[in-house]
C-alpha cells in the first residue's frame, strides 16, 4: 500500500541521500508526554486528552470506546478454515455488509479496496486515525485503517500488504476479495484519535500510511503546521505518494526516506523535521521504528506522542507457563512466544484479531490459575470475573492456567 514518482520533489532527511519511501491493520495506540534535556517536563495539563500516554494516568479512552462495542462483537469460529466462496460471508451481530466495488495495487504486495454499500446508500461519518473491523470470508476478523477521504461519504477506502507468513488475513484479502465480492464489517472505531494540535510531525513506517495520510489531509484542510514522514524499503514499496504529493505542492512538508537508498531512519533525525518545538508525534509503523521514535521523544520538549503499531508488541519479561485446557490437553508457552501462539498451536480455529490486547475478539474465560494481565482493554471488574485476553497475557514462571477452551 505503483505509482507515479511525485512531483514535485518532496524533501529528504537532514543528513541523508533524498530517496522516496514506502508505506497494518491498525493497532492498539498510545501517546506519550515529553521531557527535556534540561529536565522532566511538567505533568499534563488536566485537560490532556484521556489516550495521551502518562505514566501515573490508565489508558480510559480505548476502554471507553471499545466497551460501546462490546455487544457487537461476537466470537468467530474456526477461523483459520477457508468457507465456501458460495456462501454468504460471516457476520457479526450489528454489523454492515459492504461491497468491493474496486480493486487496485498502490505498491508491492499492497492493494487499495473501495467499500461500497450494496444500495448506495451513505456510509456512517468517521475521523482519522478509524478503522474498520472485517470479518473475512474464512471467519478470520482484521482490523484495517480506512484511509481515504473522510469527506466522500460514498464508501471506504482500505489498503493491505500482503504479510507472507503471517496469520492468513492479508493473504486471504490479496486472494478472495475482488470487486463484486462482499465482506461483513464493524465500525468506524478509532483506536488512533487524531487531537489536531496546531503543529504537528506526522510519521509512518510502510503500509502505517493508511492511518496517517488521512490526519495529513486534516491537518491541510484546517490549516495546521504539519510536516510527514513517510519510511520504507524501496520506491516501489511506496503507495499513495501522489495523493501525498496532492497534498504538498509546494515540496515541504512531505519526506520520503528509502531504505535501500538512504539507510535506516535515524529517530533523532526524523523528530529534527518537527515544525515546531512544542509539536505534536503521531507515529505508525513496525515495532522498530515505534521503538527508536520512542526512545528519541523521551529526550525532546515536544508536545506528545500518540503512535499505532500493526505488529504485535514484543514479549517482555516472558517466562514459561503452561495452559490447560478444559479437555485436559496442557500446552506449554514458551518464554518468548505469546499463550495466543501456543493455543493456536493446539486449537486453530481460536478466534483472535488485534494480537495487541485492545479488540477483545481472544478473550478467554480463567478457570483456575493467577493470570498476569497485559492487556489495555478488560476492566478491574471483568479481570476478577476470570476474563483474560490470551494475545499479550501470561501468567508466572512454572504456574498453570486452566482455560474454558
Amino acid at each position: 500500500m505503483s505509482t507515479p514518482a511525485p512531483t514535485p520533489a518532496p524533501a529528504s532527511l537532514p543528513g541523508h541521500g533524498h530517496g522516496p519511501g514506502h508505506g497494518p491493520g491498525t493497532g492498539a495506540s498510545a501517546s506519550a508526554g515529553g521531557s527535556s534535556p534540561d529536565g522532566p517536563r511538567p505533568a499534563p495539563p488536566a485537560t490532556l486528552p484521556a489516550n495521551v500516554f502518562h505514566p501515573d494516568r490508565p489508558d480510559r479512552l480505548l476502554r471507553m470506546l471499545t466497551k460501546l462495542s462490546d455487544h457487537l462483537i461476537s466470537h468467530l469460529t474456526m477461523p483459520g478454515l477457508r468457507r465456501d466462496p458460495a456462501l454468504p460471508p460471516p457476520r457479526a451481530a450489528g454489523a454492515l455488509v459492504l461491497e468491493v466495488s474496486a480493486r487496485r495495487e498502490v505498491a508491492e504486495d499492497a492493494v487499495e479496496l473501495t467499500l461500497t454499500a450494496p444500495g448506495g446508500e451513505q456510509l456512517p461519518g468517521w475521523e482519522p486515525g478509524c478503522h474498520l473491523d472485517l470479518t473475512l470470508p474464512s471467519g478470520r476478523r482484521r482490523q484495517y485503517s480506512l484511509c481515504g477521504d473522510r469527506a466522500d461519504r460514498s464508501a471506504y477506502r482500505i489498503a493491505v500488504r500482503r504479510i507472507a507468513g503471517g496469520g492468513g488475513g492479508s493473504e486471504e484479502v490479496h486472494r478472495d476479495l475482488v470487486p463484486g465480492s462482499t465482506v461483513s464489517t464493524l465500525g468506524p472505531r478509532n483506536a488512533f484519535p487524531f487531537a489536531a494540535e496546531p503543529a504537528l510531525l506526522l510519521i509512518a513506517g510502510g503500509i502505517g500510511i493508511t492511518p496517517v495520510l488521512p490526519m495529513a489531509r486534516e491537518a491541510a484542510r484546517r490549516g495546521l503546521d504539519w510536516h510527514l514522514v513517510h519510511t520504507g524499503r524501496s520506491r516501489a514499496s511506496m503507495p499513495f505518494a501522489e495523493e501525498l504529493a496532492a497534498l504538498d505542492p509546494e515540496g515541504r512538508r512531505v519526506t520520503f526516506h528509502c531504505y535501500d537508498s538512504d539507510g535506516y531512519p535515524d529517530p533523532e533525525r526524523l523528530l529534527d523535521l518537527a515544525p515546531a518545538a512544542d509539536a505534536a508525534v503521531y507515529c505508525c509503523g513496525p515495532a522498530p521504528l515505534l521503538a527508536g521514535v520512542r526512545r528519541a521523544f523521551e529526550q525532546r520538549p515536544l508536545r506528545a506522542l500518540h503512535a499505532e503499531r500493526f505488529t504485535p508488541p514484543p514479549i517482555v519479561d516472558g517466562r514459561p507457563f503452561t495452559l490447560r485446557l478444559t479437555d485436559g490437553t496442557e500446552v506449554p508457552v514458551p518464554a518468548d512466544r505469546s499463550a495466543l501462539d501456543a493455543l493456536l498451536d493446539a486449537r486453530p480455529g481460536t478466534a483472535y484479531s488485534c494480537r495487541q490486547g485492545f479488540c477483545g475478539t481472544c478473550r478467554v474465560r480463567v478457570l483456575s490459575g493467577t493470570p498476569e494481565h497485559r492487556d489495555h482493554r478488560l476492566t478491574d471488574e471483568e479481570r476478577a470475573a476470570g476474563d483474560l485476553l490470551i494475545c499479550v497475557s501470561r501468567a508466572e514462571e512454572g504456574t498453570c492456567l486452566e482455560l474454558e477452551v
